[in-house]
């Protein structure tokens, strides 16, 4: 069985307390994980800059190739893993069996993760607008029109309180090492083996280990420590974990996206178009990205649509983890998806409310060690229902009525936000919206990024600040 240590700068710790990590399923261990305190974090914390100083030794044009190297070690090769390896077959089986996770889904992350390491030289070109990272890494520099700029890093290091659920999520921290900035991670106790292989797979390809922190821990002792302790850092969370940290101008809080398609009124006779586009982005990653839709909003048509929502995926039921087409998640936190399933029940005792996957048998399915949310639509005579402002870490979708000149108003906050429609004027209201964060006019899929724009919020202006910066040549006294 494999054991983890903790990383402390590049420097394996083998802490005194480890905790199993368990396959969901069986409960049978598969490694220990060291477990340390939010205390070992702050001290090391000292010794933070040192991890930007290394990174500054390599210029940032040699760390994006450096990376395109790593993302071929980590789809391909055969890394270490705490006191052993682990090939790529090995870590997709290790992350399916303790996230509950299908195996295919693990793979598709996998290679997610990949394309961002081998692509962030695009990537970070489109954050930047072209900007010349080594004005980044001096701090100043002239732009390509003359003028001086200078952009300051507000911390020599990102730190990240990463979450167990979805391994999609790691390429929104992967872009600090080619901006030389240090890397300061919480792993989730379900799922370290993307930040370990991650790193394992830098450093083999030739980024500096002391540009690394991992750490570790139960509870949430170290995650309170990281934040409290970086000037820069990233947690993920529910809606109390955004509501706890909203105008921190210190943490990027990542949370529930309410994301949403809505159907103008000038395509909405025609919704059958676009009934592959609605599942797709409800059922992907078997629901459980922030991007995926959580809301489907129209005039007209909504009990058709949901009905045909739910004829196709309704039936889904759970399969083991390694078939091919395995398509639901586990819920591996046992007493969750009961007490998902204890508010979803509420909600469907309010007037206007219908359960349109109701005749596909029951929702919830228990088993010993976990269990699973069966795929639900629900539909919404109007936007007041609660249920229309819910999101669920599975196949779960609020079909909503509501005119579309009250949509903007009523949807309230969404990540991703696909308005389908050839309306020029409510197209230039969505526009202006400042509720959507990423917005689709068209028919685009919620659950499709553009790679070469910010997911949510514009890692640069979260990290480096811009500001005023004149130098004049100093006149030397002659004798």
């Amino acid at each position: 069985m494999l054991k983890i240590p903790a990383i402390r700068w590049g420097k394996p710790y083998e802490s005194l307390e480890f905790e199993d990590v368990v396959h969901f399923a069986t409960g049978e261990p598969i490694a220990q994980l060291s477990q340390v305190g939010g205390g070992l974090l702050k001290r090391d914390m000292r010794f933070a800059q040192k991890a930007r100083d290394a990174l500054r030794e390599i210029p940032s044009s040699e760390l994006l190739e450096i990376l395109k190297k790593a993302a071929e070690l980590f789809m391909t090769a055969t890394l270490p893993m705490g006191d052993g390896t682990q090939s790529p077959a090995e870590f997709v089986h290790a992350q399916s069996a303790t996230t509950g996770l299908p195996e295919n889904m693990c793979r598709f992350n996998m290679e997610k993760n990949a394309y961002a390491l081998s692509n962030m030289n695009l990537i970070l070109d489109s954050l930047t607008r072209g900007l010349d990272l080594e004005i980044l890494s001096r701090g100043y520099g002239k732009e390509d029109r003359g003028v001086t700029v200078s952009y300051q890093a507000q911390s020599p290091v990102l730190g990240a309180v990463l979450p167990s659920n979805s391994p999609g999520v790691h390429t929104l921290w992967l872009p600090a090492i080619p901006l030389q900035l240090g890397l300061v991670l919480k792993p989730g106790g379900k799922e370290p083996w993307t930040p370990y292989r991650i790193y394992y797979a830098m450093v083999e390809a030739g980024v500096p280990a002391e540009a690394f922190g991992l750490y570790p821990g139960a509870g949430g002792d170290v995650g309170a420590s990281l934040l409290a302790s970086c000037d820069r850092s990233m947690v993920f969370g529910g809606q109390q974990t955004i509501d706890q940290y909203h105008g921190n101008p210190r943490v990027q809080a990542h949370g529930p996206g309410f994301s949403k398609i809505l159907l103008g009124d000038d395509v909405v006779d025609d919704w059958e178009r676009y009934l592959d586009l609605m599942v797709q982005s409800v059922f992907a990653n078997s629901g459980r990205s922030c991007i995926n839709a959580s809301g489907i909003w129209a005039s007209r048509h909504t009990q058709e649509i949901a009905s045909a929502i739910a004829e196709r995926i309704g039936g889904v039921e759970p399969k083991d983890p390694t078939d091919p087409d395995a398509s639901l998640a586990a819920f591996t936190q046992k007493g969750m998806a009961p007490a998902v399933w204890s508010m979803i029940e509420q909600d469907l005792a309010e007037s206007g409310v219908t359960h349109m996957t109701e005749k596909f048998g029951p929702r919830l399915e228990e088993r010993e060690l976990c269990d699973y949310l069966k795929p639900m639509v629900i539909h919404a005579d109007s936007p007041e229902r609660a249920v229309a402002k819910k999101e669920y870490m599975f196949p779960f979708v609020s079909v909503v009525q509501c005119p579309q000149d009250q949509m903007i108003k009523q949807i309230g906050y969404t990540l991703v936000g696909t308005a389908i429609t050839g309306d020029e004027a409510w197209t230039r209201q969505l526009t202006d919206a400042t509720n959507i964060d990423r917005l689709n006019i068209g028919p685009i899929p919620t659950i499709k990024l553009d790679w070469l724009q910010p997911h949510e919020g514009n890692l640069i202006e979260f990290l480096f600040r811009n500001r005023a910066y004149q130098m004049a040549p100093l006149e030397v006294a002659t004798v």
